[in-house]
């Protein structure tokens, strides 16, 4: 379980900016303004973000929901971590607005965020996350 302090870094790819409208599956139509951020698979294991599936299906804080505020005071709300690493599907492979996949694709358009742009997670409490383009 994640901890104070912790925290990773990645750098932004266009499906990461948009993912409603560039994504490589036709499971649904186009939709514009979706976004999340990418949890590297060493970094999921090693902070333990698991998915519904390791939760059994519930929503656990510090496991697969978080509260989420931006340095830059854009984004205040909750972030569900989901999708599957592959190699163990219990583990996320991102964060997503719990429930609201446009979350994240308005923060980055608030911030005037651009693909090769860095993305810094950081843990607050084990159920708390700061986000911040950087």
């Amino acid at each position: 379980m994640a901890k104070a302090g912790d925290t990773f870094t990645i750098i932004l790819k266009q499906p990461h900016l948009n993912w409603g409208s560039c994504r490589y599956k036709n499971s649904r139509g186009v939709v514009y303004g979706e976004g999340y951020i990418p949890i590297p698979a060493k970094d999921a294991y090693r902070l333990g973000l698991l998915n519904s599936n390791g939760t059994n299906g519930q929503d656990i804080p510090g496991q697969n929901i978080f509260h989420c505020s931006s340095v830059d005071g854009h984004y205040n709300g909750c972030l569900k971590a989901q999708g599957n690493q592959g190699g163990d599907y219990n583990y996320a492979k991102q964060f997503a607005g719990n429930d609201d996949l446009k979350a994240i694709g308005d923060w980055y358009y608030a911030v005037g965020a651009n693909v090769g742009d860095r993305v810094k997670v950081t843990w607050i409490s084990s159920t708390e996350i700061q986000i911040e383009k950087i």
